[in-house]
């Protein structure tokens, strides 16, 4: 007797400037995906927001592939937990402070993770370029909160690149970030696991443009990846050790990529985590558990078991008062 395919459906698309990341990311998953075991529902949501709910019915578990806000910010594992429905990656809270920059931050900091310093604008409020230099040095980055994939990122220099930044940030947010500058090289770790989660061999973003912005990841080829990273044995078991520690204090299930800055004298300083790393074929995430030993067919596998055992013990929770 031949088992029953599991029914996956793949959402993608989204309302989000990474919308086209998505789409490239979604057929690399449905071409990866073991036809012998799952049939793929490709569920594209369009720019405008809508899609075709009727498809959640045929579907045993939803796999998001959804970049940045209303797909990475817990908005659509919401609606996913309302319809009951195992999905693959964070549920709602580790999905929402882990999308947002500001909350991110201040909740690695409580746990006392090395972070950059930061100021936090929300729309509305001021601050003068004086200020932020005395408070974070030059350069700077200004970032919108809740934005991936190097959207809407400027790194500023001087006053006149201050403003204009803190304008384009607050194109895509109501609430920007603004960083200080890390001389440090860019390392990369993946994150796999509900309960007991694992790090992946970590890797390292060599960019040779101003930094790794969204023309550098998947416009220009403006970089060189390199796994396993070029550094020495107690930095990787260090990075690998943060790396599953923001997954926890973030409350962040399945998966997620965290990105990490290491300076010249070997300090560990971690950038942010992204829990819908991109799956297109030049991205980090299966890359790096290819090196790790899982290529992407048994990483899906993995993440897809993940979703239902999670689900599973959901399950099991009481929902009434006797």
């Amino acid at each position: 007797m031949t088992k029953k395919k599991l029914k996956i459906g793949i959402l993608f698309g989204g309302k989000s400037a990474e919308h086209e990341v998505s789409l490239i990311s979604a057929k690399n998953v449905i071409n990866a995906l073991d036809k012998n075991k799952y049939e793929a529902f490709p569920i594209k949501i369009k720019k405008s927001g809508k899609f075709n709910l009727d498809v959640f019915k045929k579907v045993d578990v939803i796999f998001p592939v959804l970049h940045g806000p209303y797909g990475e910010d817990g908005s659509m594992q919401g609606l996913l937990k309302i319809f009951n429905l195992p999905f693959v990656g964070p549920s709602v809270l580790g999905s929402a402070v882990s999308m947002d920059k500001d909350m991110m931050k201040r909740l690695l900091k409580e746990a006392e993770i090395p972070i950059g310093k930061f100021i936090t604008l929300k729309i509305g409020e001021k601050i003068s370029f004086e200020k932020v230099k005395k408070t974070l040095g030059l350069p700077i980055f200004i970032k919108p909160a809740n934005m991936g994939s190097s959207v809407g990122i400027n790194k500023v220099k001087n006053e006149k690149e201050f403003k204009a930044g803190i304008k384009d940030a607050f194109q895509y947010d109501t609430k920007i970030v603004i960083e200080e500058f890390i001389n440090g090289r860019e390392i990369e770790c993946g994150v796999l696991g509900n309960e007991h989660p694992l790090a992946s061999v970590p890797g390292e973003i060599i960019a040779n443009q101003e930094f790794y912005s969204y023309n550098a990841k998947y416009i220009d080829d403006g970089y060189i990846i390199e796994i396993p990273a070029k550094i020495s044995e107690k930095t990787t078991k260090k990075i690998k050790e943060l790396a599953v520690r923001v997954f926890e204090v973030l409350g962040c299930e399945g998966m997620g990529r965290v990105d990490f800055f290491v300076k010249k004298n070997g300090e560990v300083i971690v950038n942010e985590i992204n829990t819908i790393p991109g799956f297109t074929s030049i991205s980090m995430y299966p890359k790096l558990w290819e090196a790790s030993g899982l290529p992407l067919a048994k990483l899906l596998d993995k993440l897809i078991n993940l979703a239902i055992e999670r689900f599973k013990k959901e399950q099991k929770l009481k929902t009434t008062v006797e």
